[in-house]
């Protein structure tokens, strides 16, 4: 890549991460609000994970595109390149994009459960054990990005600033070999693993569904819900190729590039700063489009519910809280996410439905 290229790069870079910061961490703590005080019909235990979600993905906002990438574009000399902060900073980084993968990971394969066991859906509709998995997977991995800290080291480098040579302390990469296994280990933890388990797991959700809708006529399915269940079943299955296509193509990018810088050029005399390398160019690209990630979560997760939008609209035009709609059979594209017990409805003339004729539809 020629001077010209890796300047625009630079620049690019300078306004990319300063700009996802003014705009994914207001995002994501309206969101934490919308989610917890607004009425947007979802259920107790999706509430506890998309709001954790939310305060999770900004705190990666802050620990990696401020205080790191953003101050890397902007100052000469940012304050963690200094002992304690190199450390540091690696651990917390780390524990926030931890704790966002598997908050996904776990809020996925919890879904699956419930959708295929009444038992699993009697416990894991529980708020307070939704609250304990979430402060568990927060803990753990924080205590999991620990070693993180051992792989940067504190050092003086001999850099040209304004034509002269100074030297300067600068946090940079350990070249040993416990380094590499910590990256490799960290690599599949917060990106390979959770990838494909994601996709499994929004395949088996996919599958379910579809099995279910299978086991009743197109006619006894319209008396069960009042109206077409395919319609929503497609809508739902649109959802979670959505979520699984978006989270692997942010996603994977950064875990190709990331494991070849850090296997095959994984050594002090590489100039990690170089865009006339073509893995450079291609590793900062891919960082762009994972950390994007953390801005787009709430898009996906929560902009799909009509009643977030209409909740979105109240909040919008100042209005008074929306009322809660009567109907438990009301189908959004966010049901598969909200499934919770609801208390049966008292009714003075109460109405039984029987089915009959029941055989399996291919």
């Amino acid at each position: 890549m020629e001077g010209a290229g890796a300047t625009v790069l630079v620049t690019i870079q300078k306004v990319y991460y300063p700009l996802l910061c003014v705009v994914g961490i207001p995002a994501n703590l309206f969101t934490f609000y919308m989610i917890c005080f607004r009425k947007c019909g979802m259920s107790d235990t999706a509430i506890i994970y998309l709001s954790c979600l939310a305060i999770m993905d900004t705190f990666y906002l802050v620990w990696v595109i401020l205080v790191d990438l953003t101050l890397t574009f902007w100052l000469l000399q940012p304050f963690w390149n200094s002992n304690p902060w190199c450390s540091i900073l690696g651990v917390l980084q780390y524990g926030s994009l931890y704790s966002s993968s598997w908050i996904v990971v776990v809020f996925t394969i919890e879904r699956y459960l419930v959708l295929r066991s009444t038992a699993a859906k009697q416990h894991f509709s529980q708020a307070q054990v939704t609250k304990l998995t979430c402060v568990a997977i927060v803990l753990v991995s924080h205590v999991v990005s620990v070693p993180l800290g051992w792989i940067n080291i504190v050092s003086p480098v001999n850099i040209t600033v304004d034509g002269h040579n100074v030297t300067l302390p600068r946090c940079h990469y350990r070249d040993e070999a416990y380094s590499t296994y910590i990256v490799w280990i960290t690599t599949f933890l917060s990106g390979g693993i959770p990838i494909v388990l994601v996709i499994i797991f929004n395949y088996l959700i996919g599958y379910h569904l579809c099995r279910a809708s299978n086991l009743f006529t197109k006619e006894e399915r319209r008396v069960m819900r009042g109206r077409s269940t395919r319609g929503m079943l497609r809508r739902t299955i649109l959802l979670l190729g959505t979520v699984s296509v978006t989270f692997v193509v942010l996603s994977l990018p950064r875990f190709v590039t990331y494991c070849i810088l850090r296997t095959k050029y994984n050594n002090e005399n590489f100039n990690r700063n170089d865009y006339n390398i073509p893995i450079n160019v291609a590793g900062d690209l891919a960082n762009m489009l994972q950390n994007l990630n953390s801005t787009t979560n709430f898009l996906l997760y929560c902009m799909v519910s009509r009643r977030f939008r209409r909740e979105l609209l109240q909040v919008a035009t100042c209005k008074a809280k929306a009322r809660e709609l009567g109907s438990v059979l009301t189908h959004t594209t966010m049901r598969v996410f909200s499934v919770a017990n609801h208390k049966a409805l008292r009714s003075a003339d109460p109405v039984t439905v029987v089915l009959t004729n029941l055989k399996l539809t291919e």
